[in-house]
């Protein structure tokens, strides 16, 4: 493709050289880079790309994107693009690249704290029930139609954001669902692409290690809501207090949903098990195999969606009844002794208070609930003590436990849990280093009708400590011990 044209998808400050060279490749990993590649500098938190300008040069690059040209290459023979966001330019440049494969589907994006993973694979799968070819992108794994491709961020990185989408669209996908994380917006991962649709679900204490601020955590999120075009739709969560604040500026119709006051989307439970939800949704009832108030509400996005995407209100009720819980999100297992194991990626005080509560009102009298719950290493310290406090008052035992260390040492981590415990709680609260011994422990405890959560890590299948990831899958971890 020719520079110029390329050029034509973002906004330029100065073009300095020739834009009628035939670029190969876009890159912003100068390790990367070939001969005719156009390398996208970025700044970043830990390293600045114009810093490797000089090494992109080296290998080939004959065109640089970047926010300033650094002295000691201004006089390269190459062509500089200087933009005032080249994060947002590498997203705009490409979607282009990849032929805005974004306006040839129906794309949805789905942010909030909790949620976004049930929401666009349900969505995912059931539009693909109804006879629709269909894309997913999300925190466990991406599939196209039914490839799967591993996943390893909620939101991939620009390029392969767009290299997935374009391949969506080669296969024939009408719709793609997409987990939209605070972090892909802020670094405008998201940019260049056209969203159809976009689904808030709540927001809580999350990436204030990254944010800095609640305030800056919120305003990322709007940020998606705010870039509709008139003919999307937003569908939003009016029981979240934040919920109404994320469409404030949004031209797109706005939709709601609640479980507790008027909108356009209602419903409540009329019965409950660990087997599923008797629901009353809309005046229609619906037997589904989802548990928790939490899942209402996704239910709810995701019903609120289909209806905005134009699919008939009782087809979307018969087809949420077959849908099975997403890995990771309130998974049951059963065992012999009559006891039963939930596993469940509640990795904030939010999720944590949640899938508590919602095993409170769920489990028998008499029954005891252990939990055995970690936080991750670096990541925001602040909400460790509040995940430990809110594990252990909503718990009849707690077990803290390593979730993924990574670069920290996992006993000050869980000295940081243990600071939000009260002398007395500290007395009967385990605190078991290794996690397979915790979860061996907890089982070894429970009785009966009692249940075990095992929280934090849901489907993901591996520990990082100091930097190397060894397996480690709770799943495997809780029947090895049945």
């Amino acid at each position: 493709m020719i520079l110029k044209e390329l050029l034509s998808a973002t906004r330029t400050e100065e073009v300095r050289g020739n834009v009628q060279i035939e670029i190969s490749a876009i890159e912003f990993d100068s390790r990367k880079v070939k001969a005719g590649t156009l390398f996208v500098a970025q700044p970043g938190t830990a390293v600045d790309g114009h810093d490797f300008i000089g090494k992109a040069i080296e290998l080939g690059a004959t065109a640089i994107v970047c926010e300033r040209i650094p002295e000691e290459v201004e006089n390269a023979d190459v062509c500089f693009v200087v933009v005032k966001n080249s994060s947002k330019a590498l997203g705009e440049l490409a979607s282009y690249w990849f032929g805005e494969p974004s306006k040839k589907m129906t794309l949805v994006g789905v942010t909030g704290t909790n949620g976004k993973t049930t929401i666009a694979t349900l969505l995912y799968k059931m539009v693909r029930k109804m006879g629709k070819k269909a894309g997913l992108l999300s925190t466990v794994v991406n599939y196209i139609e039914d490839e799967a491709v591993a996943s390893t961020h909620t939101t991939p990185d620009a390029l392969e954001l767009n290299g997935l989408l374009k391949r969506m669209v080669d296969a024939g996908c009408e719709y793609a669902f997409m987990e939209v994380s605070s972090h892909s917006i802020a670094q405008e991962r998201i940019a260049g692409l056209d969203f159809d649709g976009a689904l808030f679900t709540n927001l809580t204490r999350d990436h204030i290690d990254f944010h800095k601020t609640f305030d800056n955590y919120r305003d990322t999120k709007k940020r998606l809501s705010d870039q509709l075009k008139k003919s999307a739709f937003a569908v939003t969560n009016k029981d979240d207090k934040n919920g109404l604040v994320m469409t404030q500026n949004c031209n797109a119709e706005v939709r709601t949903y609640s479980t507790r006051s008027l909108a356009d989307f209602k419903a409540q439970i009329l019965e409950e098990g660990f087997d599923g939800m008797l629901l009353q949704v809309n005046g229609q009832e619906v037997f589904v195999p989802l548990v928790g108030r939490f899942n209402v509400s996704n239910l709810l996005a995701i019903y609120g969606a289909a209806v905005c995407l134009g699919f008939e209100p009782l087809e979307i009720l018969r087809v949420l009844s077959t849908l099975s819980p997403v890995n990771g999100r309130f998974e049951a297992i059963r065992s012999p002794k009559g006891w039963t194991a939930i596993i469940d990626y509640a990795h904030t005080p939010d999720a944590v208070e949640n899938v508590i509560n919602t095993i409170n009102e769920i489990r028998k009298a008499g029954s005891k609930l252990i939990t055995v719950v970690g936080c991750g290493g670096n990541r925001d310290k602040g909400k460790r003590p509040m995940m430990a406090q809110l594990a252990k008052h909503g718990s009849d035992r707690l077990i803290l436990t390593s979730d993924n260390p990574r670069d920290e040492e996992p006993k000050d981590i869980l000295n940081d849990m243990m600071a939000g415990l009260t002398e007395d709680e500290l007395k009967d609260t385990l605190v078991i280093e290794d996690r397979e011994m915790a979860i061996r422990t907890a089982c070894m405890m429970a009785a009966d009708t009692d249940v075990i959560l095992v929280a934090g890590k849901g489907h993901e299948d591996y520990q990082i400590i100091k930097g190397v990831k060894h397996h480690f899958d709770d799943h495997e971890m809780v029947k090895k011990y049945l």
